[in-house]
């Protein structure tokens, strides 16, 4: 097995100065060999003067440019009653959607994991509610990373778009959770 050595992020300033490095600014950064570590230390390019004395290495970089993302501002009973109603459904993407809620629910300590058992084959989780203490079964359908991504990108356009319509439908078939598209099938277990 190969290595591995802990090199630190830039802390977003010139270690040199002290001066904080712009977005998209390029800058060189020179390691220096320390126990099991590396240290970085982080120069602006009117402050380089060549490869330091002692480096490792040495690369010119960019302060990379941060992406504003969308949050999402959603009522917690709205989530949690999202959650309650997709109980039971069959379909792949329902289950999918319910599994990321359970995760945005666990996160915000409004969910807990209890235990995991298989039933016929598959992983389901259950889970209770914090608020009163009911407790849930969420069946794991092993999402890879891109299909979680995929999935919180439709929910967070659900919520917030036709969450109201979905909570206020007597069987929570207001909000379409995927009907005409392609609902895909749950990955293996990826690990």
């Amino acid at each position: 097995m190969a290595p591995s050595w802990d090199v630190q992020r830039t802390a977003g300033h010139s270690t040199f100065s002290g001066r904080p490095l712009a977005e998209g600014e390029e800058f060189y950064s020179a390691l220096f060999e320390e126990a099991e570590s590396f240290r970085r230390v982080d120069y602006a390019l009117d402050e380089w003067t060549g490869p330091p004395q002692g480096a490792f290495c040495h690369f010119r970089t960019r302060m990379p440019i941060r992406v504003k993302q969308k949050r999402l501002f959603v009522d917690d009973d709205i989530l949690v009653n999202f959650f309650l109603r997709l109980a039971g459904e069959t379909e792949p993407l329902r289950i999918q959607f319910r599994f990321v809620l359970a995760l945005i629910l666990m996160r915000k300590k409004l969910l807990k994991y209890d235990q995991m058992e298989r039933t016929d084959g598959q992983e389901v989780w259950t889970m209770v509610l914090t608020a009163d203490r009911s407790t849930h079964r969420v069946l794991n359908p092993h999402l890879t990373d891109d299909q979680v991504e995929a999935v919180s990108r439709e929910l967070g356009a659900i919520l917030h778009g036709d969450v109201g319509e979905f909570a206020a439908s007597e069987g929570g078939g207001g909000a379409d959770l995927g009907a005409g598209r392609d609902a895909g099938k749950p990955a293996g277990p990826t690990g």
